[in-house]
C-alpha cells in the first residue's frame, strides 16, 4: 500500500508533544484587537492542548505524527 499522506493544514497548526499530547495556538488574536483587553491578548499568546474530543480527528490527520 501506498503511504498515507497527511493534512497540510493540519502540519501547520498542530504538533504532537513527546508524551503524545497535541499542542496548539490560540484563536482570536488575529484582528480586531482593540476591543480586547490586554490581559485577554496576553493569554491568548500561549499555546495550549486540544480538546480531548478533537484528539482522534487531528490524529487521523496526522498518521505518521
Amino acid at each position: 500500500m501506498p503511504k498515507m499522506k497527511s493534512k497540510s493544514s493540519a502540519k501547520k497548526r498542530f504538533t504532537v508533544r513527546a508524551g503524545g499530547t497535541i499542542k496548539r495556538g490560540q484563536a482570536f488574536k488575529r484582528h480586531i484587537l482593540t476591543k480586547k483587553t490586554t490581559k485577554n491578548k496576553r493569554h491568548l499568546r500561549s499555546s495550549t492542548e486540544v480538546a480531548k474530543s478533537d484528539v482522534k480527528s487531528i490524529r487521523s490527520m496526522l498518521p505518521y505524527a
